[in-house]
C-alpha cells in the first residue's frame, strides 16, 4: 500500500500523540505517592509493583512494530491511549497491591504502544516532509510532561481528590486525541522490511544507551514525588513539581537537540549528558534540604 501525500494534520497530530503520551506519564508521577498511601505498601515493595509498569511497557513494545504493519498508525495508537486513560482512574483508587500490580501491567502496555507508534508516525512523517522533525516531535513530549505534572499539582492544590483530577485529566487527553485522529496515518507502514528484527552491530549499541537513558528518566518518574514527600517532606499535593522541572529541562535540551548535534556532535553529546545526569542525581541525594 502506498503512502498518500503529507499534509498539514500530520505533523500535528504526531505533535499531539507525544504530548498525550508525555502528560499521561506525568500524571502517573504525580500519583505515585497517592498510589503508595492508597495500597500502604513500603520502598521495596513498590519497587517490586513498579516492575509490572516496566514489565507492560516490555512486553508490548516489540509487537508495535507488527501491528502498526498490520492495522496502522491510527488505529494502534487511539486503542493504546484508549487503554491509558482506562487505566489511569484505577491507578489514582486502586487499594490493593495485586490490583495495582494489574493496573499497572495494563498501564505500561498503553504507554509502551502509544510511544513505539507514535515514533513510528514520526519517523514516515518526517521522511515525507523531507526535514528534521524528529527533536521537535520529541520536545513535545517533554512538554506533555511540563503540563501532564504542573495540571495535576494545580487540581490537587484547588482541594481535588486523586480520582476527581485524573478524571479531567481523561477528559483532557480524549480530547486532544479527537483533535489529533484525523492526522494519524490509516495504513501501515510501506516499508518491506520485517516488522519484527532482533538488533545487532549499532542499533544494540544505541538500545544499550537508550536502556541507560531510560533508567534515568524511570528513576525520576516513578520515585522523584515519593523522595520530595517522604524526604524532604513537601506535601503530596506538591510532590509532583520534581517531574515538572525535570520536564522543562528535558524540553529545553530536546528543542535545541538539533542544534546542539551540529555544533558539537553526537559523541560529544551523549557523555557529557551522561555526566550532567550524574551531577544531577549526586546533587538531589547528597545536597541537604
Amino acid at each position: 500500500m502506498h503512502a498518500p501525500a503529507s499534509n498539514a494534520s500530520q505533523p500535528l497530530a504526531t505533535r499531539i500523540a507525544f504530548f498525550i503520551s508525555g502528560f499521561a506519564t506525568a500524571t502517573w508521577a504525580v500519583l505515585v505517592p497517592f498510589a503508595k498511601s492508597n495500597t500502604a505498601v513500603n520502598d521495596a515493595m513498590l519497587g517490586t509493583l513498579l516492575l509490572c509498569l516496566g514489565m507492560g511497557a516490555l512486553i508490548a513494545m516489540p509487537l508495535t512494530g507488527i501491528l502498526t504493519s498490520r492495522y496502522g498508525c491510527r488505529r494502534v495508537i487511539v486503542s493504546s491511549v484508549a487503554i491509558v486513560i482506562i487505566s489511569l482512574p484505577l491507578l489514582a483508587t486502586i487499594n490493593n497491591a495485586w490490583l495495582l500490580s494489574i493496573a499497572l501491567l495494563i498501564f505500561g502496555v498503553g504507554i509502551g504502544v502509544t510511544d513505539c507508534a507514535m515514533n513510528i508516525q514520526a519517523i514516515i512523517v518526517e521522511r515525507q516532509a523531507s526535514k528534521a522533525l524528529m527533536s521537535g516531535f520529541h520536545g513535545m513530549y517533554s512538554v506533555g510532561g511540563i503540563a501532564g505534572a504542573g495540571v495535576m499539582t494545580l487540581f490537587l492544590t484547588l482541594g481535588l481528590s486523586a480520582f476527581s483530577a485524573t478524571l479531567l485529566v481523561v477528559l483532557i487527553v480524549t480530547g486532544l486525541m479527537l483533535i489529533s485522529i484525523k492526522g494519524l496515518l490509516p495504513w501501515a507502514n510501506p516499508s518491506s522490511g520485517p516488522a519484527l528484527a532482533v538488533p545487532h552491530g549499532v542499533v544494540l549499541l544505541i538500545g544499550i544507551i537508550c536502556f541507560a537513558v531510560f533508567l534515568a528518566e524511570g528513576t525520576v518518574l516513578d520515585w522523584s514525588a515519593v523522595f520530595l514527600t517522604e524526604v524532604r517532606g513537601m506535601p503530596e499535593n506538591l510532590g509532583g513539581l520534581g517531574f515538572a522541572f525535570f520536564s522543562v529541562a528535558m524540553t529545553v535540551v530536546r528543542l535545541s537537540g538539533d542544534r546542539m548535534v551540529t555544533r558539537f556532535g553526537f559523541i560529544p553529546l551523549v557523555f557529557g549528558g551522561a555526566i550532567l545526569a550524574a551531577i544531577g542525581f549526586c546533587l538531589v541525594i547528597f545536597v541537604p534540604a
